[in-house]
C-alpha cells in the first residue's frame, strides 16, 4: 500500500530485476517505470545499481545507462572484474549490493517508504535496518518464475510484496511499430 503523502525511494538491483523481468518475458520501459512510482506518493529518488564491464553483454547497457542519467534516475554504476575460469570461460565478477545499501541508509533518514526492486536476500539486512528507523519497505520481484526469483527470508522480511508480473501493463515496454512482438 502506497499513500500520496509520504517520502518514496526506489532501489533497483538492476542485474537483478533486468532477469526477473526477463524471466516473464517483458522488457522494462524505465520511463513508465519512473511515473508509475511519481503517481504513488513524493518520489525523493529513484536509484539504479549495476556493474559495468568492457564486455559485449555490458557494452550494451551504456545506451540505457545514459538515458537514465538524463532522465531522473540516480545511477549508481561499479567496474566489473573480467576473469578466465577454470573452464576457460570468461567470467565476470562484481555486484553493486554494498552501495544500493548504503544509499538506502543515507536516505532512510528523508524517506518513509523505500521500494527495492531485487530478490536477492542479502538485502534481508537492509530491510530490516530501514524498519527499524521506521520506514516501511515494499520488495518487488517475482514468484511467477522458475524458480522463483524473490528469496523466502526476503519476502517474508518487507512489509509489503508486489510480484513484478502484476506491473506488467504499466512498466513493460511497448513494442515499436514494425517491430515484432
Amino acid at each position: 500500500m502506497f499513500y500520496k503523502d509520504e517520502n518514496l525511494a526506489i532501489f533497483i538491483d538492476g542485474p537483478n530485476f533486468y532477469s526477473t523481468a526477463r524471466a516473464l518475458n517483458f522488457d522494462v520501459d524505465y520511463k513508465r517505470l519512473l511515473e508509475a512510482f511519481q503517481t504513488k506518493g513524493r518520489l525523493l529518488r529513484a536509484s539504479y545499481f549495476t556493474p559495468m564491464a568492457d564486455t559485449e553483454a555490458h557494452v550494451a547497457i551504456r545506451p540505457l545507462v545514459d538515458w537514465m542519467q538524463y532522465n531522473g534516475w540516480h545511477v549508481v554504476t561499479k567496474p566489473a572484474k573480467i576473469y578466465e575460469s577454470e573452464d576457460g570461460r570468461q567470467r565476470i565478477k562484481c555486484n553493486t549490493d554494498v552501495e544500493l545499501a548504503v544509499e538506502a541508509m543515507k536516505l532512510a533518514p528523508a524517506i518513509t517508504h523505500a521500494v527495492l526492486c531485487s530478490g536477492n536476500r542479502d538485502f534481508t539486512p537492509l530491510v530490516a535496518f530501514l524498519q527499524e528507523r521506521g520506514t516501511r519497505v515494499t520488495v518487488v520481484s517475482s514468484l511467477r518464475t522458475q524458480p522463483p526469483m524473490i528469496s523466502d527470508d526476503l519476502r517474508r522480511a518487507a512489509d509489503a510484496f508486489v510480484e513484478l508480473d502484476t506491473l506488467r501493463d504499466a512498466i513493460a515496454r511497448k513494442a515499436r511499430d514494425g517491430a515484432a512482438a
